[in-house]
């Protein structure tokens, strides 16, 4: 039979689907993640070893969407500041390994983002497989499978809150809400604060801004920028880049349609747009005091550093290095400076962690994450990560981490650890059963 790993996400749907449940979970009990299938113990060793630095999770949940089909995932990293919080992000994966692999690295990742901002909220993500190869998700079928990821949310009571991200637009979200309230980025006719890109792209110019100075090469005026990918967090942070003086930008995407109405709107502006294919890494190479990677991750590695022509790497992509401790150190052995994605790329977190507590249009507790003057800003945060570095004779990631993990173990205030009840209580009841909550 074949390993659980080498699966396709849809042959793992249907054997989850076969033995009734649709579910299955590994939940850290006595501190060891503990299956809730006998079939699935096989997992259970690449779970604890982890990917890179992600491992340690608290819990896993995977579950089938009943129409569909598709595989859903939710991933808990670590809870002792609050929920696990993290987009949702629809991708095709070839395999199961692959599928677990990236919800295991960007929840890790929400984690470390979440504690460097002083946000009491816990790592997480939530993944749906979607095969490239069926057509573009429309209409009510669409709707249909954002439903029902809010229905799996729900059935997890709370310990892990879903968001936007890559594959979810605002309009999924809005379909999530109608079946669960563990949500966030809820459009703002419904009372949330929407879409994140605009301060995600914002804080990502800040982090540069930070790392120059602290490069000793003060301000973006007269820099020329490369950059691969223009979705919304991309396109904004060209609008404010091109406000700073920049002297040119190369940037790249795959989306023809997206290339000719960018193009189109920065006509007069110094910026080239490239079409390029899926899996290109051209623009990667450009000569360019900053290389902002912001389309999805694992870009940089053996096979793209060596080409690189930069000084700065600082860009909102999750995870762009293929292994951080490896391609970190190589960067620093080319005397480019790495900028982890998880210290700049927070403000989606940050503008959404107090939407429960209502919205203001100007709120301080999103402006303060910008503030060059406050001590858990962004650019505060950047300068100090680049001078522990330095002192220590360790990578930016290095200190990163350790900085992130220090404060990944506050527990909240108020409630600290009320999320790991939660998880143990899960497995108490026999969540992966499928038994509704009212029954467990």
């Amino acid at each position: 039979m074949d390993r659980v790993l080498d699966l396709t996400p849809e042959k793992l749907a249907a054997r989850l689907s076969q033995d009734g449940s649709g579910r299955a979970s590994w939940i850290r009990v006595d501190g060891r993640l503990a299956a809730s299938h006998p079939a699935l113990e096989e997992v259970t060793s690449f779970l604890e070893e982890g990917v890179g630095g992600a491992r340690g999770h608290e819990a896993v949940f995977l579950a089938v969407a009943p129409t569909s089909g598709a595989l859903l995932g939710a991933f808990v990293h670590a809870t002792a500041r609050g929920q696990a919080q993290g987009g949702l992000r629809r991708a095709p994966y070839p395999d199961v390994q692959s599928f677990l692999a990236d919800g295991l690295r960007l929840s890790w990742g929400m984690s470390r983002k979440s504690a460097l901002a002083g946000l009491w909220w816990g790592g997480g993500k939530g993944l749906i497989a979607w095969p490239g190869d069926r057509s573009e998700l429309e209409g009510d079928a669409r709707r249909t499978l954002y439903q029902e990821y809010g229905d799996f949310v729900s059935s997890l009571d709370g310990c892990y809150v879903t968001a936007e991200d890559a594959g979810t637009r605002p309009e999924d979200v809005a379909s999530v809400f109608t079946r669960t309230r563990f949500v966030t980025c809820i459009p703002p006719e419904l009372g949330g604060v929407g879409n994140p890109a605009p301060a995600t792209a914002a804080g990502v110019v800040r982090g540069i801004e930070a790392a120059l100075e602290a490069m000793g090469r003060a301000g973006l005026a007269g820099r020329r920028i490369a950059m691969q990918g223009l979705g919304n967090v991309g396109a904004a942070m060209v609008d404010l880049l091109l406000a700073r003086g920049v002297s040119g930008i190369a940037a790249s995407d795959i989306s023809a349609e997206r290339c000719g109405e960018l193009s189109h709107r920065w006509r007069d502006a110094p910026i080239e747009v490239r079409l390029t294919s899926a899996g290109d890494p051209s623009v990667l190479f450009e000569p360019c005091d900053v290389l902002v990677p912001n389309a999805l991750g694992g870009v940089l590695g053996p096979a793209t550093i060596p080409r690189l022509q930069t000084a700065l790497v600082c860009g909102a992509a999750n995870n762009p290095l293929e292994r951080e401790e490896r391609d970190g150190a190589a960067l620093q052995a080319r005397g480019i400076v790495y900028v982890p994605d998880f210290v700049v790329n927070r403000m989606g977190i940050v503008q959404v962690a107090n939407e429960q507590s209502g919205r203001l249009a100007a709120d301080p507790e999103v402006e303060r994450h910008l503030d060059p003057n406050h001590p858990q800003g962004i650019p505060a945060v950047v300068k100090r990560i680049l001078q522990r570095a330095r002192e220590d004779g360790i990578t930016p990631v290095e200190a990163a981490n350790q900085m992130a993990e220090r404060l990944a173990r506050e527990p909240h205030p108020l409630f600290g650890f009320r999320t790991r009840e939660i998880l143990q209580a899960l497995h108490r009841s026999g969540w992966a059963t499928g038994r509704p909550a009212a029954e467990r």
